[in-house]
């Protein structure tokens, strides 16, 4: 069947240049939600360790519990109630409402809104958030927020930044982080706690043209098996609706992969591999056509090479692709 390779010298590679950033491999902290970016979540965990991240951030508890063994430092962003705390899980509060919900002694970390306005605290709430939360008796840890605009050459990022660095100034005793992949490589001189690298690790990382390139490596590809082969004469059809037809006679080759496995429908009759072959008629359930003979084909080793075609980002390529796809590290 079809499956995905993780290439491990890649992801070392990327991880090489964000240690480079942060002067200090502890402060890496790996975003592995959404099953590691589609990557796999113990997959990627595993090799985290090995490189020497002993920090993750996750989704959902679930994910923390599958890979506790591997972190010292797990942040959730999106706590369901009621939650089963561990020794290194620490809790996102996303708004005031939340505080009571958490249990005594919870490790936390207050998210504060300052220009994203998706989860977090508003700036003029952060005095009473801190009360509710010593009131409730949790275990306060950090300060952090997001940036909305960091992979973008517009001014966003500096006003937002500026915004941080005013609540920065005002409390201590904590730790504090801001970054995300993109707005890790705008700093000059990161000096934060923490640093949150997902789409960077994972060699995905895309910016607005205007930005210095950086040398990061995708860590996934996807390949499929071939089904069958056969001679498709000039002015047959192929697949559901007929939608390709042959202006010759051609050898057309049908392969595992299809929108189950996560490879988009909308690609059909609009997508070229890697090698040059190309995808004929519709992607079927569980199929999809190519003009090549090989064996195994490479469907693609660039997510973003991908997410062009169909107008979206690399992300949403990624995410898409099945958990039951086998990933094998190389």
């Amino acid at each position: 069947m079809s499956y995905i390779t993780l290439n491990k010298s890649a992801f070392f590679h990327n991880l090489d240049i964000i240690a480079q950033k942060t002067a200090d491999k502890d402060k890496i902290a790996l975003v592995l939600k959404d099953n590691a970016y589609g990557h796999g979540l113990l997959e990627m965990s595993l090799m985290a360790k090995e490189y020497g991240v002993s920090r993750a951030v996750v989704r959902r508890e679930e994910e923390a519990i599958k890979i506790k063994e591997y972190f010292k430092y797990i942040l959730i962003l999106s706590p369901i109630f009621p939650i089963n705390t561990h020794e290194s899980f620490v809790y996102t509060i996303n708004d005031l409402e939340s505080v009571k919900s958490f249990p005594a002694n919870t490790r936390v970390e207050l998210k504060v809104d300052t220009g994203m306005h998706r989860n977090g605290i508003a700036m003029d709430d952060i005095d009473k958030a801190l009360e509710m939360i010593e009131k409730q008796g949790l275990k306060l840890e950090a300060i952090f927020t997001h940036y909305r605009s960091a992979d973008t050459l517009s001014a966003e990022w500096f006003w937002q930044k500026r915004k941080f660095e005013v609540i920065k100034k005002r409390f201590s005793g904590l730790r504090f982080h801001s970054n995300n992949s993109a707005g890790l490589f705008r700093e000059n001189s990161f000096d934060e706690d923490m640093v949150r690298v997902g789409i960077a690790a994972y060699g995905c990382l895309k910016r607005d043209r205007g930005f210095m390139p950086l040398d990061l490596r995708p860590v996934l590809s996807l390949y499929a098996h071939k089904l069958s082969t056969r001679c498709l004469k000039e002015g047959e059809r192929i697949g559901y609706n007929a939608t390709f037809e042959a202006k010759k006679d051609m050898q057309v080759s049908n392969y595992d992969i299809g929108y189950a496995d996560g490879f988009p429908r909308l690609l059909s009759n609009n997508y070229m591999t890697p090698d040059g072959s190309e995808l004929l008629g519709r992607v079927s359930m569980d199929n999809s056509s190519y003009t090549s003979e090989k064996e195994k084909l490479l469907i693609f080793d660039d997510a973003n090479e991908v997410a062009s075609c169909l107008g979206t980002i690399g992300y949403e390529i990624l995410t898409s692709l099945a958990p039951s796809l086998k990933r094998i590290i190389i």
